[in-house]
């Protein structure tokens, strides 16, 4: 469960302490000051997602400084991974400086100084995913070399580390232990993947992290590309520099077949449209080729295995208008 924990909770006099306590606990203690007035308003919400600790921090803007003695005093020999969803941050360690806009992150060692400065946006927000150095694979004069560098977020590898460190913090309630386990996997193989190609290091990362960030990347692209008739096997191969054959076996593996995947994705799309009573004027042809399948009557007789009755039957019986009714 996650909790949640407001500064405006806590008298006006103590609300500063009363942050910097709970930032402590949360990820570790920093040296905290707040450039805005006495009665800020600030909120945490944290959980843990398998061997993760994600840590959304909300507020105005501020200072952090992890010091040699914060570090004497408690040192976990945690990392961090701070994803910047709102506002503008500016991370130094090790004598780098990474400027933050939204969606990029960058890596921090919890046991070297460190220091953090958001200015701008007067509603600061930074998900802060922590875990263990253990956590990757990679050796810890290698993983130095990356801290305080930015990584943008909007594209490839970064994209979905910093998609998928977001998607935690909106989702800390949602997920069963086993979600929570395959979550922080998949987060720890796309970290280890990227960071060692940065490094140039890839092969000291285990072939199943790559295999499982390859399908990662795969499962993107296809989510991605759903509405291109044009979506093959072979053009999703050629994006990712593999062969057909290599693409085949990947999925094989999973116990599916890429253009089932690419069928399935495209018909869950389409069932998502048909229940949305905004979109209950489109015809149902529309819909399908807005996803990818042109031909109405190849769409109408998959959607009716998948889901035992035609689109139009299905969007019939299912959907209600916005005041319950069925149209």
């Amino acid at each position: 469960m996650s909790i949640v924990i407001r500064a405006e909770d806590e008298p006006i006099p103590t609300r500063l302490d009363y942050l910097r306590h709970a930032v402590r606990d949360t990820i570790v203690p920093f040296d905290l000051r707040i450039d805005a007035e006495p009665d800020f308003r600030s909120q945490i919400v944290t959980g843990a997602v398998g061997t993760l600790g994600v840590t959304t921090v909300t507020g105005p803007p501020l200072e952090a400084a992890r010091t040699p003695l914060l570090i004497r005093r408690s040192d976990p020999e945690l990392f961090k991974i701070d994803v910047q969803t709102r506002g503008r941050s500016v991370f130094e360690q090790a004598g780098r400086e990474a400027v933050l806009r939204p969606r990029d992150f960058t890596l921090v060692n919890l046991s070297s100084p460190c220091h953090l400065a958001c200015a701008g946006d007067p509603d600061q927000e930074i998900v802060a995913v922590k875990f263990p150095r253990t956590l990757l694979p990679l050796p810890l004069q290698q993983l130095t070399r990356l801290t305080a560098v930015r990584i943008g977020g909007q594209h490839g590898l970064g994209a979905l580390v910093s998609s998928l460190a977001i998607h935690m913090h909106s989702h800390l309630d949602d997920y069963n232990p086993a979600d929570r386990t395959r979550l922080s996997t998949a987060l720890a193989d796309m970290l280890a993947v990227g960071l060692a190609g940065r490094l140039d290091v890839g092969p000291t990362v285990p072939r199943d992290s790559h295999r499982r960030v390859l399908l990662l990347r795969i499962r993107a692209f296809i989510d991605h590309r759903l509405g291109d008739p044009g979506l093959t096997p072979g053009v999703i191969a050629a994006a990712h520099h593999v062969s057909l054959r290599h693409l085949h076996k990947l999925f094989e593996a999973e116990g599916t077949t890429v253009a089932g995947l690419i069928r399935a994705r495209r018909l869950e799309r389409c069932r998502r449209d048909l229940l949305d009573p905004a979109l209950r004027d489109r015809p149902v042809r529309a819909i399908a080729a807005r996803w990818g399948l042109m031909d109405a009557q190849h769409f109408s007789r998959v959607f009716r295995d998948a889901y035992g009755i035609p689109p139009a039957e299905y969007r019939t019986v299912h959907v209600v208008d916005e005041d319950g009714i069925h149209p």
